[in-house]
């Protein structure tokens, strides 16, 4: 879809003078209200010996003091609030998490700018009033189905509601009801599709839909074009989390090249994970985070673990001004150490879905032998093999595998739709028994 469809066209084309003298403004507002009503940022702010107005700009970031995950899952439940808690309209919590999960809490002005932002990155990913949109995400403490909600009733889209599970039925209601766009966690719309051949049903031929944005999990271009195959569609990106605000914080546009981030909303910074410091223009490194208009939970510098990079927008070419993230290409918990060697899901998925041999599923697999690490890749094949061919697929997998990854690996091919399948929540990709 080569259009640059707008919901908000002067705040999504502002100019970079006045996103950065709202930044500043609302950089200062922020750090005040946090350290005015929340105990937690005021006793953190005391320690580092910062006064709120030694912060003015963009500049006096690096003043400020991190914050980390841990520290939010220890003031569960209400610590991280600055507003009272009768002013909070909405709750919802993180998905990937096990034990004390962290929360976001929403006022109703905070759910006025969730629906914004989530309009503005539907928007840019192609939906409009005349559009059917299939909303598969969940509406419980997810922040899935409600952040897409939100945004496609701002619209004016008809919102089919379905909600998370139940393949099927998904498939049939797309049929009955000509849903012409999808949302839908990544490894989702790959149970969908494997869903809808099971039925007979090509989901290119056979369904409207030609439209779908996808997030929660990070996925490559391999994976993106398998998808946009395989249902004839155009295919966005859609970032956010808990914290901030649910997807809509950042979504790719018509050109493919990145996440305009709203920079009216959320400030980015980049660092080194293991030293904390900035790195250089477009390099790789852990996203961190700072509220701008958040009123029921400021977060300050927030290390939300994703690995990224930033890049000016100015020469876009759909128009916007906002600058741009790189596509999420893993978190610093994703990767793991094999024999000393870091290994990230995203180089083995990149490798696989070159093999149109293989479908969509896979898993890494990691244990202990005899004091060595080992590390096997179980890749599900997209149909039979001889078992010739099979053997030469495998041989050539582990021959690639070990090119890019530097380190000995197994692979072992997997009957087709062999693989556990996740029908609600995330796929689990890594399996490190080293351990148990």
């Amino acid at each position: 879809m080569n259009s640059a469809r707008f919901f908000n066209k002067p705040a999504e084309t502002m100019s970079r003078k006045d996103i950065e003298e709202n930044r500043d403004k609302m950089l200062r507002w922020t750090v005040r209200h946090a350290y005015r009503n929340n105990p937690f940022y005021r006793r953190k702010l005391d320690e580092a010996k910062v006064s709120p107005d030694d912060v003015n700009s963009v500049d006096d970031l690096v003043k400020l003091p991190f914050t980390t995950k841990d520290e939010l899952r220890s003031l569960y439940p209400y610590g991280i609030l600055a507003v009272p808690r009768s002013e909070v309209l909405e709750v919802h919590a993180t998905s990937g998490t096990t034990g004390v999960p962290t929360l976001g809490f929403y006022t109703k002005n905070d759910i006025e700018v969730w629906a914004e932002v989530s309009a503005r990155s539907l928007a840019m990913s192609g939906l409009t009033r005349e559009d059917v949109f299939q909303i598969t995400p969940s509406f419980g403490m997810f922040t899935g189905g409600f952040g897409f909600y939100y945004g496609a009733r701002k619209i004016g889209a008809m919102i089919v509601p379905t909600g998370a599970g139940f393949s099927r039925r998904q498939i049939q209601y797309m049929l009955d009801f000509g849903t012409t766009m999808v949302c839908a966690v990544v490894s989702y719309i790959l149970r969908l599709t494997e869903t809808a051949l099971e039925m007979g049903v090509d989901p290119a031929k056979d369904t409207l839909v030609r439209k779908g944005v996808f997030g929660s999990e990070m996925w490559t271009s391999e994976m993106k074009k398998w998808v946009a195959e395989k249902w004839n569609m155009d295919v966005y990106d859609i970032y956010g989390f808990t914290e901030l605000c649910g997807p809509g914080v950042a979504n790719d546009c018509f050109v493919h090249d990145g996440l305009h981030l709203w920079e009216d909303h959320f400030l980015v910074e980049v660092i080194d994970p293991k030293t904390g410091e900035p790195v250089g223009p477009e390099e790789k490194g852990e996203l961190v985070f700072t509220t701008l208009t958040k009123e029921a939970a400021p977060l300050l510098r927030y290390r939300c673990r994703d690995i990224s990079y930033v890049y000016d927008a100015r020469s876009c070419d759909c128009g916007r001004t906002h600058l741009r993230l790189g596509y999420i290409r893993g978190r610093v918990d994703d990767m793991i150490k094999v024999s000393g060697v870091a290994v990230w899901p995203s180089a083995v998925e990149a490798v696989l879905l070159k093999h149109r041999e293989l479908g969509p599923e896979y898993q890494i697999i990691v244990w202990r032998e005899k004091g060595l690490d080992k590390m096997k890749v179980v890749a599900e094949l997209a149909h039979e093999l001889k078992s010739d061919e099979a053997e030469a697929l495998r041989s050539r997998l582990e021959s690639e595998l070990r090119e890019t990854l530097l380190t000995g690996v197994q692979v072992e091919l997997a009957e087709p739709l062999s693989l556990p399948r996740q029908e609600v929540g995330k796929a689990k990709r890594v399996i490190d028994k080293r351990a148990e």
